[in-house]
């Protein structure tokens, strides 16, 4: 007979790994991720551009690490708690907490108000500008996208975009005041990027929101006006490589425009593409890729191993 002590721990140890696993899909993780890599390469780059050492600010590195990561996460949380109804209904969350029921939504909702004021306080340790940035990006999410436009208005896709905008603001400003260039075009970049990621996922998941009931773009407007509409914001990412040309260098913006340009292409491959939805799930797929690299290009061009070569 199997040891009861063997199969306790063996118990506990599914019960941790289905809590994570649980987390993971109450908190979005890679919407998690793509929004705490923003901030910490701004942060990044506002040391290097301001002449500081990492190692001389690494208290407040943690506690913007910290906080920025609490806040976002609790907009996520009570993005999930208010949308548990559509998650229901949607297959592309069944695994979230709130509809297997792992997590009550009373239990979230305050998880989420929680997370929110204490990543909040954390945030009003490092600076006033930061702090304001990380209100904003939360309020747009979860005041102005979340609980106002997702619902009624095709335009809930550009607002929820500004949210995402505001993190590269908060790194920045954690070091210096964000009236530079390089923050400035980073929040340009997330703003514009964010609309043909998001478009993409809607068109993959046409059957999920028509049955939903949210006016997502495609469900409203149809696929063919919503390709063209990630056409258009494609080509609007065609600016930021010249913005950046004389602050990030040639070879940044080189990589960006070719970066762009192939983007384009995928995109512009849409309306004659026989399956859109294949179509869709590369062109999003692209499309994170396309932000991690030009995202880590910058910490890479600006590392101290790397700068004496370029």
């Amino acid at each position: 007979m199997e040891d009861k002590t063997l199969i306790k721990d063996r118990s506990y140890t599914y019960q941790l790994l289905s809590f994570f696993s649980d987390l993971k899909y109450l908190l979005k993780g890679k919407v998690l991720l793509a929004n705490v890599l923003p901030v910490f390469t701004a942060y990044w780059l506002a040391l290097y551009f301001n002449g500081e050492h990492f190692i001389d600010h690494l208290g407040i590195f943690f506690l913007m690490m910290i906080g920025s990561t609490l806040v976002i996460s609790g907009a996520l949380m009570l993005n999930n708690w208010y949308e548990a109804d559509l998650d229901r209904v949607m297959a592309r969350t069944q695994n979230r907490p709130t509809v297997t029921g792992a997590f009550t939504l009373k239990a979230v909702l305050w998880s989420g108000i929680i997370s929110t004021l204490l990543g909040l306080a954390i945030m009003s340790a490092t600076t006033a500008e930061a702090f304001i940035y990380s209100f904003a990006g939360w309020f747009f999410y979860v005041v102005l996208y979340t609980f106002w436009s997702k619902r009624r208005y095709t335009m809930n896709t550009i607002v929820g975009s500004i949210s995402g905008a505001f993190t590269p603001m908060i790194g920045w400003a954690v070091i210096a005041p964000a009236y530079h260039i390089v923050p400035l075009a980073l929040f340009y970049l997330l703003l514009i990027w964010q609309i043909p990621h998001t478009y993409a996922i809607a068109i993959r998941r046409l059957a999920d929101y028509s049955r939903a009931g949210v006016p997502m773009l495609p469900v409203v407007r149809g696929v063919d006006a919503t390709i063209r509409q990630i056409v258009v914001y494609v080509i609007l990412l065609l600016p930021f490589p010249v913005i950046l040309l004389d602050s990030m260098g040639w070879l940044f913006s080189i990589s960006t425009a070719i970066l762009t340009f192939y983007w384009i292409f995928i995109a512009s491959r849409g309306n004659v593409s026989e399956d859109k939805k294949i179509w869709a799930k590369m062109n999003l797929r692209y499309s994170i890729l396309y932000l991690v690299l030009i995202l880590l290009m910058m910490i890479i061009l600006t590392s101290p191993l790397v700068q004496p070569f370029v």
